[in-house]
């Protein structure tokens, strides 16, 4: 037997030889068609997304449309010689309580308007301070030194709530010896206010409300379909029309919410803001008439 010397390699192997005929499948081509159906699908897909963040960023920040907070103060009670104590309502809300000389005067509750701060309201507390009213000023979260972000109407609503609970839990304030002050947006608030709670008397000053036909005109609201996702309306002329409760409305110019405002003791249409003479003269005769006060209101002229 034959020894081996080296380890043989075991021969390569060899692809069989092609079969006569045979020939090698083309490589698959994926159908341009497709590809484009693909393509445009994606696409689609990415611009629905997009559409639908701007929808849910419109839905959540849509406030701004309407509210325009701020969380400085212009004035303070002592600018205006108001003695006035800080309060804090519900725990989350910086309020000044301003007493009048008998605590067992009317007390008025004001709900100031969506811009600024309550701050700015402080001229029209003192018209009522020297009314011989005792007067309850706050700021709505998100403005001023209140708690929270921003505001919006349910919260606004739920504050104004507070604040009346507060008055009737702390301050011993009947319903029957309350009056709701409503500025701007706030008179959709005191009007829903005094909707639900059977207060003495309800004053709007320069109301506005309604607010779906003029925030439709923002531009950021034509990207959108604006009337499926606003929700800050803050409504006025429907409640107003069935609103029972004794009112005082006072305008600078005759708007659609008034004429609809259903059988309001007083209606004053002023010729500005400014005229402080007038507003205090219309005031007197709304309490003498339909507040029940414990002495003669003498209004002063000056301040």
């Amino acid at each position: 037997m034959q020894k081996m010397t080296k380890r043989e390699k075991p021969a390569a192997r060899r692809s069989p030889a092609p079969q006569q005929g045979y020939r090698t499948p083309a490589p698959e081509v994926v159908d341009p068609v497709w590809l484009l159906k693909a393509g445009a699908l994606t696409i689609g897909f990415g611009i629905l997304c997009a559409y639908i963040a701007v929808c849910v960023l419109f839905y959540k920040s849509q406030w701004q449309i309407v509210l325009h907070p701020s969380r400085t103060a212009s004035h303070t009670p002592a600018d205006f010689g108001l003695q006035a104590e800080d309060v804090t309502l519900a725990g989350k809300l910086h309020g000044w309580w301003i007493p009048a000389e008998q605590t067992s005067d009317p007390t008025v509750l004001m709900l100031a308007s969506g811009d600024g701060s309550a701050a700015d309201s402080l001229g029209r507390a003192k018209t009522f301070h020297n009314a011989h009213l005792n007067v309850l000023l706050f700021d709505y979260r998100g403005y001023g030194a209140s708690s929270e972000p921003h505001p919006t109407e349910a919260m606004m609503e739920a504050d104004a709530a507070s604040a009346l609970a507060y008055l009737q839990q702390m301050r011993s304030v009947p319903l029957d010896s309350t009056i709701v002050y409503g500025t701007g947006v706030g008179a959709s608030l005191a009007t829903k206010l005094c909707s639900e709670q059977k207060a003495a008397a309800l004053i709007l000053e320069a109301p506005t409300g309604d607010l779906s036909a003029s925030a439709a005109q923002d531009s950021r609201a034509r990207l959108v379909p604006f009337h499926m996702l606003f929700h800050e309306a803050f409504p006025l002329a429907t409640p107003l029309a069935t609103l029972k409760t004794p009112k005082l409305l006072v305008a600078y110019s005759r708007s659609r919410n008034m004429r609809e405002a259903g059988d309001p003791k007083m209606i004053v249409d002023l010729p500005s803001a400014a005229d402080e003479k007038d507003f205090r003269n219309a005031l007197q005769r709304f309490l003498d008439s339909y507040v029940t006060h414990p002495a003669t209101i003498v209004l002063p002229v000056g301040d």
